[in-house]
């Protein structure tokens, strides 16, 4: 028995998430040490007898822990992209897990991408059947130019087939 070539082999696929450039080891040393420095600081204007100030030490701590916590959350989000000879597949799934796809035929899809002579790649999208998808909206510009590249020749060579 011979077997045909596999039609839905994946010719790429990535996978997108957004960067965070604050570890977890180091958003909990920043935290202990912000604390701390708070905790001492508000030790010296309780003994200055300035106790009511205590209290906003702590809170410009709660204020930072709350802004790193939605970023941290918002960087659950992640996309992935896959293309066959016969499909092209953009899986959204949003920080709460909610998941989005579009599914296209590489034939007949059109790659968009949006530069910006000094900054580069400033947008990306696929649009065919009269709809438009966008992707990587959260990467960085160098991350952004490197996908565009690679995306552009998945397409190309599921085009030629």
């Amino acid at each position: 028995m011979t077997s045909a070539p596999q039609q839905d082999a994946p010719i790429f696929s990535a996978l997108l998430t957004p960067y965070r450039s604050l570890g977890r080891k180091g958003f909990n040393r920043l935290m202990i040490g912000l604390g701390l420095v708070s905790a001492a600081l508000g030790a010296g204007f309780v003994a200055k007898g300035a106790w009511p100030v205590i209290g906003f030490f702590g809170l410009d701590v709660l204020i930072l822990w709350l802004a790193f916590r939605a970023s941290y959350r918002s960087g659950r989000a992640r996309e992935e992209v896959s293309v066959t000879r016969t499909e092209l597949l953009i899986r959204k799934v949003s920080p709460a897990g909610k998941v989005q796809e579009a599914r296209y035929n590489p034939f007949w899809t059109r790659f968009l991408v949006s530069r910006h002579e000094e900054i580069g790649v400033t947008g990306m999208a696929v649009t065919g059947k009269g709809r438009t998808t966008e992707i990587g909206a959260f990467l960085n510009p160098a991350d952004r130019e490197s996908f565009a590249v690679a995306f552009g020749r998945a397409l190309s060579t599921a085009r030629r087939g």
